[in-house]
């Protein structure tokens, strides 16, 4: 039994990992704009909680560059406290069991590759569409973190006038004046400009499936995020854009698949562990 650990800027989300299912899951606020000493004693006792002399080690899935050799939370996203965490050592020192640190985007491809869609390719790329767009990268089987557990932040990469968060996630719908939920809604009831927004939203989301396509050329793209719910507005015009792919081959064979499995990321993150 593994404890696995998802946590973001809003809520922490535990729980007992065993054989794929999560028992004795807890969530809880993740009181981001707390001190970093107030929000890791408030991780200390939510694990406390749910612990047991059966619990094997803790993976932690946090959005951030992490060290992952030593279990150093830098810069996280959405926690300005955490500057530079030890989490590793302080946990490990706290509970007697070995602790895994890693960037939630690795853990989300973790959770695809062994709980989720995943199961059945070697080699995967898992896009998170949401606020931001994070990627974890499967190759071969092993997640490849790169040398500060950045690689995979297609996110950031140069597109049109910006870069494909601001066209690929939340922040094309805030920037056009309306939120996902909104232009979600509205879309269902036949407005016209919500629509054309989702379309166009897709044409972007097929360029950032194009590049990881030239980058990778993986067997699979897992799309999971906030993003996902509308894939029935947006996924025609994504499909158009990567048919425009100049490799043929490529195109026919790649798998196109969305994240269906529920707290993914605390499955992953429990399955750095293993």
């Amino acid at each position: 039994m593994r404890i696995g650990i998802d946590i973001d800027g809003t809520s922490m989300r535990l729980g007992i990992v065993d054989g794929g299912e999560i028992f004795r899951k807890l969530v809880v606020p993740a009181r981001a704009d707390e001190s970093e000493e107030v929000i890791i004693n408030h991780l200390i006792e939510s694990i406390r909680k749910i612990i047991n002399s059966n619990i094997r080690g803790i993976g932690i899935g946090v959005s951030a560059i992490v060290k992952t050799d030593k279990g150093i939370v830098q810069d996280a996203i959405n926690i300005p406290s955490w500057k530079r965490v030890p989490l590793k050592d302080i946990l490990e020192k706290e509970f007697k069991v070995p602790v895994f640190v890693n960037n939630d985007s690795n853990c989300f491809a973790f959770g695809e590759r062994y709980y989720g869609e995943g199961t059945l390719y070697r080699d995967i790329i898992c896009v998170t569409l949401s606020l931001g767009v994070g990627t974890g990268i499967i190759i071969n089987n092993e997640l490849y973190n790169g040398f500060n557990t950045g690689a995979g932040e297609i996110g950031s990469l140069p597109y049109l006038y910006s870069d494909y968060e601001r066209y690929c996630g939340e922040k094309f719908f805030i920037r056009n004046d309306t939120t996902v939920e909104e232009a979600y809604r509205l879309a269902l009831e036949g407005d016209a400009r919500m629509l054309a927004l989702w379309g166009e939203l897709g044409e972007h989301i097929g360029s950032l499936i194009k590049t990881i396509l030239f980058t990778y050329d993986p067997q699979a793209i897992i799309l999971g995020g906030t993003i996902v719910k509308g894939y029935e507005l947006f996924s025609e015009k994504m499909y158009e854009s990567v048919y425009k792919f100049p490799f043929q081959d490529t195109v026919e064979r790649i798998k196109i698949l969305l994240s269906r499995r529920e707290d993914v990321n605390l499955l992953g993150a429990a399955a750095l562990v293993l």
